[in-house]
């Protein structure tokens, strides 16, 4: 039977973690390595400096082998893979991300961040993510064909599968569009919002501005078109 470690960023307790858990159980022996609390944005970041601890916690599917650890996603990638799950994992699955990784927002992503980990320990890995929204019709209708479909399609050296599913109703969905490429159009137009603390301080909160717009084949147009976005991403770094 296959070994399949699941992580994520949104912490161990994220729905999104739960639902891909029950799915990936379909296919093999779930293990959970993932944070005890959010570590969005934290992109490829491992822990250097002082020891990673990871514990034995309760999971909400049976049968699912959890761990919490208080290191970053791919740190839990790194642990879970060489240290953890008897062996060496299958697969390694990362998500699902509450809110999209795609277009420029993926080097950002510690859901990629950790996907692209599992894919430099030689682990064949597919990253999930949906809209921030509670709306998650598309993701459950489609996450376990879409699973099943790309668990054995084969990967380069320092890519990864990259799913998005967007945060529509079913019946405004367009279907599933696959080979898409990464959009190297920005999803948010960034901007920071200046407040001054006193004469010799500033302090500056980031605010983004989606974008609607976006070029034909994409990751990011297919889900501006309600349409699931299945694509490689490639570690370029």
């Amino acid at each position: 039977m296959k070994r399949i470690l699941l992580t994520n960023d949104d912490g161990i307790a994220a729905d999104g973690l739960v639902r891909l858990a029950a799915a990936a159980k379909e296919y093999g022996e779930v293990w959970v390595v993932a944070p005890h609390s959010e570590r969005s944005a934290a992109s490829h970041s491992v822990t250097l400096r002082h020891p990673v601890e990871a514990w034995k916690v309760d999971f909400p599917v049976p049968g699912v082998h959890a761990y919490a650890c208080d290191g970053m996603p791919a740190d839990c990638v790194r642990v879970g893979a060489l240290n953890i799950v008897p062996g060496k994992p299958d697969h390694v699955f990362s998500g699902i991300n509450h809110g999209y990784n795609l277009a420029s927002d993926i080097q950002y992503s510690a859901t990629a961040g950790a996907a692209f980990e599992a894919s430099f320990q030689k682990i064949h890995t597919i990253a999930f993510s949906e809209d921030a929204s509670d709306i998650c019709e598309v993701s459950d209708h489609y996450l376990r064909k879409i699973m099943g479909e790309l668990l054995d399609k084969p990967l380069g050296v320092g890519e990864i599968w990259n799913v998005n599913f967007p945060g529509c109703r079913l019946s405004e969905c367009g279907g599933v569009l696959y080979d898409r490429t990464v959009s190297t159009d920005e999803f948010y137009v960034d901007r920071y919002i200046e407040t001054k603390i006193s004469d010799d301080r500033v302090s500056y909160m980031v605010e983004g501005i989606r974008n609607f717009a976006a070029s034909e084949g994409t990751d990011l147009k297919a889900i501006i078109d309600n349409c699931v976005s299945v694509g490689i991403a490639k570690n370029i770094s």
